[in-house]
C-alpha cells in the first residue's frame, strides 16, 4: 500500500487542501474537507470515499483506518502522511483528529429529490449557523427523514464547521438547495404538506393534522420565516413557551416538530 510523506507547509497538495476551508475555493474546486475517522467511516459506508486521505504521522493504529486506506487506494485516491502540526493547519484546529479527507461535492439540485422516499423532510430557510445545520442533519438522520432542503441563502453545508457539526449525517442525508420560488413550485407539483413553526394563525403542534410526506420548515435564527412563506404553508403550528424565552433555537424547534410528526406517523 503506497503512502506519500509530506512535511512542508509549502507543498502544493497541502496548500490545496488547506484552501478548501475557504468557501470560494470550495465552490471553484467542488471539493470539501471532512475530519475524523468516524465521519470518514460513515462516508465510506454510504459509498463515498475521499479523493485525498491525510493521516497524521505517529497516529495510533486502527482497523477502520486500515480499511479506509485500502479502499481509497483501491479507488485510485491519494494517501498522504503529514506531521500533526500540518494537519492542524489544514483543519484549523489546535488539536486535530488524526485523519481527514478531501471529498468531491455532489449534486444538490432539488430535481434530484424523490419526495416519496420518506414520510418526513426538514426544510431550513436562510439558516446561517453551521452548528444549527449540522444539528438539523443529525435530527433528519435520527427521525428517518429523507433529508434536508436548504432554502434561499443558507450557510454552506460543505463548510468545515457544518460538516463537523453533522457528525457524519452530511453523508447519510439527501441534501438539496433551492430558492423559495423554485422550492414552492416543486412542492406544489406533487404530494407534500408544508408545515411551519409559527405564531401566525397557528394550532398547537401536539395532535396537529400532519400528513405524508411532511416538510417541516424553520426559518432564520434571528428573523424567523418571512410572513408570505408562512402563509404559503399548509399547516402552521406553535409550541408552548413556559419560561421567559419567546422562541426556541431553530434547529431545536425542527427536532421537536420532527419527532412529533414521527410519533404521529408511527
Amino acid at each position: 500500500m503506497t503512502r506519500k510523506l509530506i512535511t512542508g507547509y509549502s507543498n502544493p497538495t497541502i496548500k490545496f487542501v488547506r484552501s478548501l476551508r475557504d468557501k470560494k475555493h470550495r465552490r471553484r474546486e467542488a471539493r470539501f474537507l471532512a475530519e475524523g475517522l468516524r465521519l470518514l467511516t460513515d462516508a465510506r459506508e454510504t459509498g463515498r470515499l475521499p479523493e485525498i486521505l491525510l493521516m497524521a504521522t505517529g497516529r495510533d493504529p486502527h482497523p477502520l483506518l486500515d480499511d479506509l486506506e485500502a479502499a481509497v487506494v483501491g479507488a485510485g485516491g491519494d494517501v498522504i502522511e503529514v506531521p500533526i502540526d500540518i494537519l492542524a493547519k489544514v483543519t484549523g484546529k489546535d488539536n486535530p483528529q488524526a485523519v481527514c479527507g478531501v471529498f468531491a461535492e455532489w449534486d444538490t439540485a432539488l430535481a434530484g429529490v424523490d419526495r416519496g422516499n420518506a414520510p418526513i423532510w426538514l426544510v431550513a430557510q436562510a439558516m446561517r449557523d453551521p452548528g444549527n445545520l449540522g444539528t438539523m442533519l443529525r435530527t433528519a438522520d435520527a427521525v428517518g427523514a429523507g433529508g434536508v432542503i436548504l432554502i434561499d441563502d443558507c450557510v454552506d453545508p460543505f463548510s468545515v464547521e457544518a460538516v463537523r457539526a453533522s457528525m457524519g449525517a452530511i453523508f447519510t442525508q439527501r441534501l438539496a438547495q433551492a430558492r423559495w420560488e423554485d422550492f414552492i413550485a416543486w412542492l406544489r407539483a406533487g404530494p407534500g404538506q408544508l408545515v411551519a413553526a409559527s405564531l401566525r394563525e397557528a394550532v398547537p403542534y401536539r395532535g396537529a393534522g400532519y400528513a405524508r410526506p411532511c416538510f417541516v420548515m424553520v426559518g432564520n435564527e434571528s428573523r424567523g420565516l418571512p410572513e408570505d412563506y408562512e402563509m404559503a404553508c399548509d399547516l402552521r403550528v406553535t409550541m408552548p413557551m413556559k419560561g421567559r424565552a419567546d422562541s426556541l433555537n431553530a434547529a431545536v424547534a425542527a427536532a421537536v416538530l420532527a419527532y412529533d410528526v414521527l410519533a404521529t406517523f408511527d
